[in-house]
């Protein structure tokens, strides 16, 4: 009877719970289907689903967002005047398009900054050559913030720089993503926070405030130097981007170099992200503005799961329901949800050129499944899949028109919609938005157009599983 009482009240203690989980979900949900889903399991399977909901489960990252509103005043402070500088959008006489930026302003909490140069960095070997020659003309301090760090001969030869400029006097504060670093060394940490150098994971720095919020990832990948120069775009710290690692032919991916202004947002994007990890807030240089490196206007946009909104979401949704000609976007990953689809098909319903460049082979067997059980609604609709072939494409860049380009590390997929903190910086010069999409042609060239046969052709137990995987995108 002891026993079977014991039972019971786990059994009871369970369903509570599962009953309190289910409280949080009603209180907190952003889709209808993806709380159905959580209460079914909750009820149905608690023994499960009540551990799985609390590892991976919760919408905001709760803890970034207290940090945020309760942290130094001094960051407060940064952030609010840095939000409240006046924006200079170059759209004289279209009133359109400066509500259309105005809005990407909001969303960021950041404004557009004028007195920029932007110089596009079309591969890995451009990204790492800029990288290394940034930091060692480093003579104050640098900031690195990536994803993924290796220790193979790229993240070796970070480290040997970062030492060298530590036995300079210049300053290093070295932030990285336990899960995307996880197969970091602790050797390679040692050595350099025996150098001098300050280093914090974005999760194991505040345990105690990051508890049950293992599924969020810092997805960011950027470079700050003394203050006046920044890096950001999608490629991480290594071999991979070069060719000289186990694949066969190197990531396709894009970075930019960034001097003026604008990379005060890059700071202070690292700043915030820093200060939560580390509880630190380093003094750093915030004169940028004071002397202009060119005549490009760049806005900074970090998303997360801390925000308000759900402002990937939202960016992406502004560039697409505003394109007026074309919308061309590069992303390993294309796993949108229902309202990314759904703007994505009106785009092409209205005649706007709708391209999406992915790969022909991601590094997710599932994603890859997933993608094409949107292959016929996209082409009923006239929406370009191009799958790219040479290699793994990793680019995140969209191409809005010939009115602004945005580079960055946020991907086409629940994860980066929701779940991942990411930052994309957002350009209207002429001369860049060309640029990119003269990249942009040359990756078309190499893609091939993918057509409902692809789907339609392939047996009944593949487009089973591709439905089947479908349902489990806010996982993938």
């Amino acid at each position: 009877m002891e026993h079977v009482s014991l039972v019971a009240i786990a059994v009871g203690l369970l369903y509570l719970g599962a009953l309190a989980c289910i409280y949080r979900i009603l209180l907190t949900y952003r889709t209808s289907q993806g709380a159905i889903a959580w209460i079914v399991g909750l009820l149905g399977l608690p023994y499960l689903t009540v551990p799985l909901f609390l590892l991976i489960g919760r919408y905001r990252f709760g803890g970034y967002i207290k940090a945020r509103r309760m942290g130094d005043q001094s960051l407060t402070g940064l952030l609010s005047r840095f939000e409240q500088q006046t924006t200079s959008i170059p759209s004289p006489g279209d009133q359109r398009f400066h509500d259309e930026l105005q809005v990407l302003c909001k969303l960021g909490r950041q404004p557009f900054t004028s007195g920029n140069k932007c110089t596009l960095l079309r591969d890995g070997e451009a990204t790492f050559e800029a990288l290394f020659e940034a930091m060692e003309d480093a003579t104050r301090y640098i900031l690195l913030e990536f994803y993924i760090v290796r220790s193979d001969r790229v993240g070796q030869r970070i480290k040997s720089i970062l030492e060298r400029k530590l036995a300079q006097g210049v300053e290093v504060w070295f932030l990285y993503d336990d899960i995307g670093s996880v197969w970091l060394p602790r050797r390679y940490l040692r050595e350099l926070s025996d150098a001098g150098a300050r280093v914090a994971s974005f999760g194991d720095g505040n345990i105690r405030r990051r508890r049950f919020q293992i599924n969020f990832r810092n997805h960011r990948k950027l470079l700050v130097c003394d203050g006046r120069v920044g890096f950001v775009g999608g490629i991480n710290l290594g071999d991979e981007y070069l060719g000289t690692a186990l694949q066969q032919a190197p990531l396709r991916d894009t970075h930019c170099r960034i001097e003026g202004p604008a990379v005060a947002g890059l700071q202070l994007a690292w700043l915030e992200d820093w200060n939560w990890a580390s509880d630190e807030l380093p003094a750093l240089d915030w004169s940028t503005g004071e002397r202009p490196a060119g005549e490009e206007d760049i806005l900074i946009l970090p998303t997360g799961p801390a925000d308000s909104w759900e402002t990937c979401t939202l960016f992406f949704l502004n560039c697409i329901n505003n394109a007026r000609s074309r919308i061309w976007i590069a992303s390993p990953y294309f796993v949108p949800d229902f309202q990314i689809m759904n703007a994505l098909q009106l785009a092409a319903l209205r005649g706007i050129d709708v391209r999406i460049l992915i790969p022909e082979t991601p590094d997710s067997h599932l994603v890859k499944l997933a993608a094409y059980s949107y292959l016929v609604q996209a082409c009923q609709a006239g929406i370009g899949i191009y799958r790219y072939q040479p290699g793994f494409l990793h680019q995140k860049v969209i191409l809005v028109d010939d009115r602004y380009a945005a580079i960055g590390t946020a991907n086409l997929d629940n994860r980066s919609m929701r779940l991942n903190f990411e930052i994309s910086a957002i350009m209207t010069d002429s001369r860049f938005v060309a640029e990119v999409e003269e990249m942009l042609r040359d990756d078309l060239r190499n893609c091939r157009l993918m057509t409902e046969s692809d789907y339609r052709d392939r047996s009944i137990l593949f487009r089973l599983a591709c439905r089947a995987i479908r349902l489990s995108a806010p996982l993938l």
